[in-house]
């Protein structure tokens, strides 16, 4: 089949390239040039591990295009998806769909036959509805169909995420889109996939209610672990001792400085918007991010506590900035409001994390940014851990006492033992545990 993935940041990237090497011909289009120079270059615009060989693979067998001229690729598609972003609008935090439109629009004027239009990018509900009476209005004699296709990739495991899917959700009631998406997702059968067709709106729903969810376990399990450091208990424990329970599941308990990245911030906050617009509220949601957005801002408190209340003219080495491991994004990451705090409250900050220095550095000013871990704790008085990079669990810690000024490690994502630490010497913070 053919298909043009409108967008090629994330979301269109890592489809565009994942439909092509299940053998359909895919044409990526980006009204920016330079990036479509790079991706022809094979020069990938964000990190994930394996892409960039996927990529590579595939535009060598002549399966996968990029380009800037949409009617090259929108003419001939079969499908054509809507893989653009929907920050959140400044000022009131709904979802800024004016790309998604964008891209109805040109895709009005550009499909050639019946074409199945589908919204891959996370759009409030009734986003699918607007999308098409756009064509519509554009093409009253247009031949398509408007579909809903959620992504559901986890950015550092985004191409086993596509491959591998816990499950594909579909929003149509039109039969024609329904059969053209059962084969593009063909290859997805001989794992037993579950494919779930639904109506347009309740797959957009889907979308928002899942991420959200997600959000809502993140932010319980923090707040756990501040009730395990008043009473005693250990978070992790806790953590696998309510994990095993089949109705609650192990994923996503893990304690650390809050959630962040491209996905749960904005989803979260629209999803909260929508449900207030409609007279709806979720107010388990709007707890959750207020919850968030303070515990981000609390972790320097506890950074400055370990340091004994006083970081003024103090050095602290920081391990990690993107918002989570295998990913340089940087997009509301923890360490955006954590850093800022230290050097307001007088540090100095030597950072270092493998992929998200680049970006870091347009938006962390003040920040020293170092070549290796070591070399951002050397001579710091602390050693603080912000994101859980697998480089950072086997630290030689005869390298990292000698490095530092004082034994003093905040482990903001509870990467070692406290017994260990304590044995080795340490004056150990981490998050949730005696």
């Amino acid at each position: 089949m053919r298909v043009a993935m409108i967008g090629t940041g994330y979301v269109g990237l890592v489809s565009g390239a994942c439909f092509a090497d299940f053998g359909h011909i895919v044409t990526c289009v980006d009204k920016d040039a330079s990036k479509i120079e790079r991706l022809k270059n094979g020069i990938m615009p964000i990190y994930e591990p394996g892409l960039d060989a996927l990529v590579a693979s595939n535009v060598e067998e002549e399966r996968l295009f990029f380009t800037t001229d949409a009617a090259e690729a929108i003419k001939d598609a079969d499908a054509v998806f809507i893989a653009v972003g929907t920050p959140s609008r400044r000022g009131d935090g709904h979802a800024d769909l004016s790309y998604v439109y964008a891209a109805a629009e040109e895709i009005a004027g550009l499909m050639d036959g019946f074409t199945v239009v589908v919204t891959k990018s996370t759009v409030p509900v009734g986003t699918g509805d607007e999308v098409e009476d756009i064509i519509r209005k554009a093409r009253p004699d247009g031949d398509f169909a408007v579909v809903s296709n959620p992504e559901f990739l986890r950015e550092g495991a985004a191409i086993k995420d596509f491959k591998i899917p816990d499950r594909v959700v579909v929003g149509t009631e039109d039969e024609r889109a329904r059969q053209l998406m059962r084969e593009l997702y063909r290859p997805l059968f001989l794992n037993e996939t579950p494919i779930l067709f639904t109506d347009r709106r309740t797959s957009e729903l889907i979308k928002y209610a899942a991420n959200a969810f997600l959000a809502v376990k993140i932010t319980f399990i923090n707040e756990m672990a501040d009730l395990c450091e008043k009473v005693g208990a250990n978070v992790q424990e806790v953590s696998r001792g309510i994990g095993l329970d089949n109705r609650i599941g192990r994923k996503f308990l893990n304690a650390g400085p809050g959630y962040g990245g491209s996905c749960f911030p904005k989803d979260t906050l629209a999803l909260s918007k929508t449900a207030n617009d409609v007279g709806a509220p979720v107010r388990i949601v709007d707890t959750v991010v207020e919850v968030n957005k303070a515990r981000k801002k609390a972790m320097a408190d506890k950074v400055i506590a370990a340091m004994g209340g006083d970081v003024k003219g103090k050095t602290i080495g920081v391990l990690g900035l993107a918002f989570k491991q295998n990913t340089d994004d940087m997009r509301d990451a923890p360490s955006l409001d954590i850093l800022p705090a230290l050097m307001a409250a007088g540090a100095k900050v030597r950072a270092y994390d493998p992929e998200a220095m680049t970006e870091a550095a347009h938006l962390l000013e003040g920040v020293d940014f170092a070549t290796s871990p070591y070399d951002a704790i050397q001579n710091a008085d602390a050693m603080v851990i912000i994101t859980e990079w697998d480089q950072f669990r086997a630290l030689d810690f005869e390298r990292v006492k000698a490095a530092l000024n004082t034994n003093i490690v905040v482990d903001l994502r509870n990467i070692y033992s406290p017994e260990d630490m304590a044995a080795r010497g340490f004056a150990y913070t981490s998050i949730g545990r005696p």
